[in-house]
């Protein structure tokens, strides 16, 4: 454990499902949720389903707002999956919401027959994923990018903030297909409302621009990507962040324009495994694509990760703000 893990305040139990958002930083309460429900005020055909979670996912304000189109399956993921399946081809728009560890890994080849192979338009809104819980492998879903990046036809949007879930929420509504996002729960730090950010479905947006390092990210770690470039300006290292909140398709042009700029180091960075995330999907562009260049990756390791306290488990599988300064500082000596 390193001397600045040692030193700081000892961690409650609680922090196993804190919020990832720091002390002090600007939140909203339950985007998804809220969103949801505006959007289906003017959307009948929209409704919400779940599996025992909708207290846990968010969607119990779309509940609220729309108690004759809410459906509450149980704890039953792989009959929640059909049954948005049948949903869709009687024509709803089913916003499917469970644990992204249920999603992926109990209800795969649910998703896999009924909804993408006829490619249904059922959103499935994931909560925790990656390391968002301190709750073990168990609820951990470290790998369910790489589980569903394999599923033809899936698109999947993995949001930063809470202006992002915001404007996803529409625009995977108008998205004619099964889409797979990624889920920030209650108090969501907001973030890119200072970039004048608009989301748009399929498109990587540059938030800095930086001629030392570039950082590719996606999820709550563009969050971080952003609080490592502040913190690596300070010693007068430029650091540019391009934010993809589209794992698939994935937004190839501007990768590689930003990443054939010469002379900068690629540093990928994900709250998921380095096996079939982000990284490797665009390691595997590069390459294809002939882009030679310094290359890094800051995501979770390959192992099944531990039980504890959040900040202590970001820090220790390298995907705080602190311990990303510290690998890109190395990498540049």
């Amino acid at each position: 454990m390193s001397q600045t893990t040692q030193t700081k305040t000892r961690l409650k139990t609680s922090a196993m499902i804190a919020s990832i958002a720091d002390e002090g930083q600007a939140t909203v309460s339950a985007p998804f949720g809220h969103a949801l429900a505006k959007l289906a005020e003017q959307r009948p055909e929209i409704v919400g389903m779940t599996a025992d979670l909708s207290k846990y996912t968010d969607l119990h304000i779309f509940a609220q707002a729309h108690p004759q189109r809410f459906f509450q399956m149980g704890m039953a993921e792989q009959l929640l999956m059909g049954a948005a399946g049948g949903m869709a081809k009687e024509g709803f728009t089913p916003f499917v919401t469970t644990y992204a560890v249920f999603a992926t890994r109990r209800a795969y080849d649910f998703i896999h027959q009924v909804i993408a192979e006829e490619h249904l338009n059922v959103k499935i809104c994931a909560a925790l994923p990656g390391l968002t819980t301190g709750y073990g492998p168990s609820h951990q879903a470290t790998e369910d990018l790489a589980i569903m990046r394999g599923v033809p036809g899936l698109t999947i949007v993995d949001p930063c903030d809470a202006l992002e879930i915001e404007q996803a929420v529409p625009a995977i509504a108008d998205h004619n297909g099964p889409v797979y996002m990624r889920l920030l729960r209650g108090k969501v730090p907001l973030v890119l409302d200072k970039y004048d950010y608009k989301f748009e479905l399929g498109k990587a947006k540059l938030l800095e621009e930086g001629n030392d390092v570039l950082i590719i990210a996606s999820g709550l770690m563009t969050m971080r990507a952003l609080e490592a470039a502040e913190k690596l300006r300070k010693d007068n290292v430029s650091v540019a962040v391009l934010h993809v909140p589209t794992i698939k398709p994935l937004d190839e042009q501007t990768i590689l324009a930003q990443a054939a700029k010469p002379g900068r180091l690629v540093v990928t960075a994900e709250n998921h495994t380095c096996v079939g995330g982000l990284s490797e999907a665009v390691a595997a562009l590069l390459m294809r694509k002939g882009v030679s260049c310094e290359f890094d990756v800051v995501s979770l390791p390959d192992e099944f990760l531990h039980a504890g306290a959040l900040p202590t488990l970001h820090d220790r599988y390298g995907i705080s703000t602190t311990a990303m300064v510290e690998k890109i500082k190395n990498r540049l000596k």
